[in-house]
């Protein structure tokens, strides 16, 4: 379901930076019902193997339980495969092709506001930027960590598949060890997205640096500093709509 929610995220990137104001605003409503949507959507693929298509054996080092790989015949086959085009497959296709707009519309703004600068070179000014830039950098920020996220979500199921697509169509052999690897680096997935935040927002560094201060890899004052123009990042925009 994880990625299932991160290519909803990559649609809103989608929306609110390449439409731009011509964009159908996301309601708390509307929000609750996409996501009500996808894990409903994700819990039929995720029972089905409990009703006959496919089943969950222990996998690896019996520790585990997985899809079965290993059987070849096509009701299994099957399974792997739709499963493999629904969630993995379909969703990688959605997320290049926002991403793919969202970096064309990036390249333009960046572009624009070179010119910006320079103009402010010529006419003395300090500095151009309004409200609406600050918040355009803000859209920009939350679609690069939104994007390193997913990246690493593919980075960690890739392997995964690839180990069920060898054993469920005899491509060579599975062994115990590449079985063990390919799961639990997959399954793994679910700590790596508070690395990315931890890396990324300011904020979260602050409150964790304040929870875990032996684990700070930066100065409390260049927290503080960081904190500070996040918080005037977000003022700016939040004045520029009341």
């Amino acid at each position: 379901g994880s990625i299932l929610t991160m290519t909803l995220i990559a649609l809103d990137r989608y929306n609110v930076i390449v439409k731009g104001l011509s964009a159908k605003p996301l309601t708390n409503s509307r929000a609750l019902l996409q996501i009500f949507a996808i894990w409903t959507y994700n819990t039929i693929w995720s029972i089905a193997p409990m009703f006959g298509w496919n089943r969950y054996v222990p996998e690896g080092n019996m520790t585990a339980c997985g899809l079965d790989y290993l059987t070849q015949n096509w009701n299994n086959r099957s399974y792997v495969l739709a499963y493999s085009i629904g969630i993995y497959f379909l969703p990688l296709f959605i997320i290049i092709y926002c991403y793919f707009f969202i970096v064309r519309v990036s390249n333009l703004i960046l572009n624009f506001k070179f010119n910006m600068r320079a103009q402010a070179r010529k006419m003395n000014v300090a500095s151009l930027r309004t409200a609406d830039a600050t918040k355009t950098n803000a859209e920009h920020k939350l679609a690069k960590i939104a994007l390193a996220t997913i990246s690493l979500w593919f980075f960690a199921w890739t392997p995964y598949l690839i180990v069920n697509y060898v054993g469920i169509f005899q491509l060579g052999t599975v062994t115990p060890l590449n079985s063990i690897w390919s799961s639990l680096f997959a399954k793994a997935n679910s700590v790596y997205n508070p690395i990315v935040y931890a890396i990324s927002h300011p904020k979260y560094r602050a409150a964790l640096f304040k929870k875990f201060p032996s684990l700070a890899c930066v100065t409390p004052a260049i927290l503080d500093d960081d904190t500070t123009s996040a918080v005037s990042g977000t003022t700016a925009v939040t004045e520029d709509h009341t």
